[in-house]
C-alpha cells in the first residue's frame, strides 16, 4: 500500500522526484485529490519521461519549471468537465495521466517552462528556435507551445509520434507525425547556434568514496 508521503519521495530520475509533479492548482483550489490510481505505472512512465527528456534539458539549460505535471484520471476528468483547460481522459494526446494505458500506449508528460529561454522569448525570440532544438536533440513524442512564457507540453511515448504544434503565431501544426521538417538541417541549426552545449552543465561529482557500486 502506497502512502502519499512515500509516493512523493520516489526519485524518478537524476534530478526529479514524484512530488514535483503531484501539485495541481485545480486540485488545490477545488479541494480535489491528485493521487494515481495505479502508482506503479505512474512511476514507471514518470521515470521514462524524466530520464529521457527532462534530465537532458536540465543539464543543458539549468532549472526546468513544471507548470502542470501528473493528473489523476478523476482530477483530469473534473478539469475537462468544468472547462479548466484539461483534455478528455480518452484524448490520445492527454499526457498528464501517466497511469492510463500500458505497453506501447503509455504516455507521460508535463507542461514545462525553461526560464533560460522564457527570458529571451519575452524579448521577441521565436518559439520555433527551441522547438527545433528539441526536435534535433531529444526523442520527444509531442511538443505543444503556449503564449505565456513559451510554456509547452512535452511528452514521452515508447514509440514517439514526433509532432510539434503551437498556440503562438504561426499557430497550428509545425510538424505532423511522420513528416519531414520544412526547414533543412542547416537552417534549423542556425536558429539555435547560440544555445548552450547539449548537456554541457557541469554537475558536481559525487566523491569517489561515496559513489557505491558502479
Amino acid at each position: 500500500m502506497w502512502s502519499l508521503e512515500t509516493l512523493g519521495r520516489i526519485r524518478l530520475s537524476k534530478y526529479f522526484f514524484m512530488r514535483e509533479f503531484l501539485y495541481s492548482e485545480i486540485g488545490n483550489f477545488h479541494e480535489r485529490q491528485n493521487i494515481p490510481e495505479n502508482p506503479d505505472l505512474a512511476i514507471e512512465v514518470g521515470k521514462a519521461f524524466c530520464s529521457t527528456l527532462l534530465d537532458p534539458l536540465h543539464e543543458t539549460f539549468g532549472q526546468i519549471a513544471v507548470r502542470s505535471g501528473y493528473r489523476s484520471p478523476s482530477l483530469n476528468r473534473f478539469g475537462n468537465e468544468n472547462k479548466l483547460n484539461c483534455a478528455r481522459n480518452d484524448y490520445p494526446g492527454e499526457c498528464h495521466i501517466w497511469d492510463r494505458d500500458e505497453g506501447d500506449a503509455r504516455i507521460g508528460g508535463a507542461s514545462i517552462v525553461i526560464p533560460w529561454f522564457a527570458d529571451q522569448y519575452s524579448q521577441g525570440r521565436d518559439w520555433r528556435d527551441l522547438a527545433w532544438w528539441i526536435h534535433d536533440h531529444l526523442p520527444y513524442s509531442e511538443q505543444w507551445y503556449f503564449p505565456k512564457l513559451a510554456a509547452f507540453n512535452l511528452t514521452w511515448e515508447p514509440i514517439p509520434r514526433r509532432t510539434i504544434s503551437s498556440y503562438i503565431a504561426p499557430r497550428g501544426k509545425l510538424l505532423a507525425a511522420g513528416a519531414t521538417p520544412d526547414e533543412d538541417d542547416a537552417s534549423r541549426a542556425a536558429r539555435y547556434a547560440d544555445f548552450p552545449p547539449f548537456r554541457g552543465i557541469t554537475i558536481p561529482e559525487i566523491p569517489k568514496a561515496w559513489r557505491g557500486a558502479q
